[in-house]
């Protein structure tokens, strides 16, 4: 059953996950202001340096209340831009990189539909922090398998829809991600499609998330990885400046 999401959990999530980066940021923050009794700052270089660090702890907690708390996110607003009324979708896949908040919400929305869900999380590849304790609270969904990115074990088209939210920037290298959108490509039926959101590495983001939108990759990338898998031409729906939603047929 479908876990309630608590109120602020985009929020809270992104503090849980990243605390280490926060308690690196306050404890720098912390010497920071300690050092002002100790060494003459000026004033005008003091005060910027505060609001910068002050700005880089808060403004992403920001930018992921509206997101993931205020937007619809989860509520699936989006769907209506990119799921069309009648649209065949007797099979689906989920498919994600360890941290999984959408299956339940897509097996709701797809009632009688067949729902695959697949892992591809690799601890040897994907080290770092935020992953590793975001599986320690995700609610898995039942029958989950987990998988290597350039093997998912079902049948030459056998889906009508592969999602991909927020999960496929875990895969650093461009050339793994091509091979892991050959193997979506080939689970579509002929006529399906991939829905994949993510961020991107853009100035909204640079905004949001100052360095850490380098986590994110460009839509330029996107669209190269996509075409060299053998998609046809990647189309982008903006949801909130901050997170954009593409499909691609087969």
């Amino acid at each position: 059953m479908e876990a309630k999401r608590r109120n602020f959990q985009g929020v809270l999530n992104i503090l849980s996950f990243n605390r280490h980066y926060y308690v690196l940021g306050l404890s720098v923050l912390a010497l920071v202001v300690a050092s002002r009794w100790s060494i003459s700052w000026p004033a005008v270089a003091f005060w910027i340096v505060v609001a910068a660090f002050v700005y880089g702890l808060v403004m992403p907690l920001l930018v992921s209340a509206y997101v993931y708390d205020f937007s619809g996110y989860y509520d699936f607003r989006w769907f209506r831009d990119v799921i069309r009324d009648g649209e065949r979708a007797d099979r689906i896949v989920s498919i994600h990189s360890g941290f999984d908040e959408t299956s339940y919400i897509l097996e709701a929305r797809f009632p009688g539909a067949d729902l695959r869900v697949f892992d591809f999380y690799d601890p040897a590849r994907h080290t770092e922090p935020a992953i590793k304790r975001a599986r320690m609270v995700s609610l898995g969904y039942p029958g989950t398998r987990s998988i290597a990115a350039d093997a998912i074990p079902m049948e030459d088209g056998a889906a009508d829809i592969v999602f991909l939210l927020s999960a496929v920037h875990e895969i650093r290298s461009n050339d793994e991600k091509v091979i892991f959108l050959k193997e979506c490509r080939r689970l579509c039926k002929p006529g399906g499609k991939v829905v994949m959101v993510e961020h991107l590495r853009d100035f909204p983001n640079f905004v949001a998330f100052s360095v850490g939108f380098t986590h994110f990759f460009s839509r330029a990338v996107w669209k190269r990885v996509f075409e060299q898998a053998g998609f046809s031409p990647l189309e982008e729906i903006k949801f909130t400046p901050f997170l954009s939603i593409f499909q691609c047929h087969r």
